[in-house]
């Protein structure tokens, strides 16, 4: 498992019951996905490189702001009970193809903001989800940050590729 990029979809914070179910707080948009019976899971210990155990599930459902899980061949509370505190991951494989104009926020973070007349604004540090829209934070050469909201009129192109986003730079919007 060399060179693997791991993406973080959630937290096992406890066990459920004495057979075998884990809660788990989820970070991912997609727990559907995520935790789809038969799909592979990998349980980290905080701050480990790699992986303390790999699962596959055998059932979710969704109870209160939680999720609860069962692994297969797990079926009681003394074999889940060592997972409290693990980070649920997946593998880069495993993310789901977004659609045209949807970005994971690993691709978002870390580009370089320009305007349409070519001026480097700075680094998307960032990535905000107030309400009806996401809100880019961007640390610019000055050190100061500026709030970019993710909407058509402000946001003209992304290129995930050269790690640029280019804007256009509406009156107010860059005020520091």
């Amino acid at each position: 498992m060399k060179d693997i990029k791991w993406f973080n979809v959630g937290k096992l914070v406890n066990t459920h019951g004495i057979h075998g179910e884990v809660r788990v707080i989820s970070v991912t948009d997609f727990p559907e996905e995520r935790y789809q019976k038969g799909n592979r899971l990998y349980l980290f210990n905080k701050n480990d490189s790699k992986p303390t155990e790999e699962v596959v599930v055998h059932s979710y459902r969704k109870h209160k702001n939680f999720y609860l899980l069962t692994f297969e061949g797990l079926n009681n509370i003394n074999q889940v009970e060592p997972f409290k505190g693990m980070e649920i991951k997946v593998t880069q494989d495993q993310l789901t193809p977004l659609s045209k104009n949807e970005y994971y926020l690993h691709e978002i973070i870390g580009c370089e903001v320009v305007s349409e007349e070519g001026k480097e604004i700075g680094r998307i540090k960032e990535v905000l989800s107030p309400g009806a829209n996401d809100v880019w934070v961007i640390k610019t050469a000055s050190k100061k940050e500026v709030l970019i909201p993710y909407i058509e009129e402000v946001v003209k192109e992304v290129n995930i590729e050269e790690k640029k986003i280019t804007i256009h730079e509406m009156e107010g919007l860059l005020d520091e």
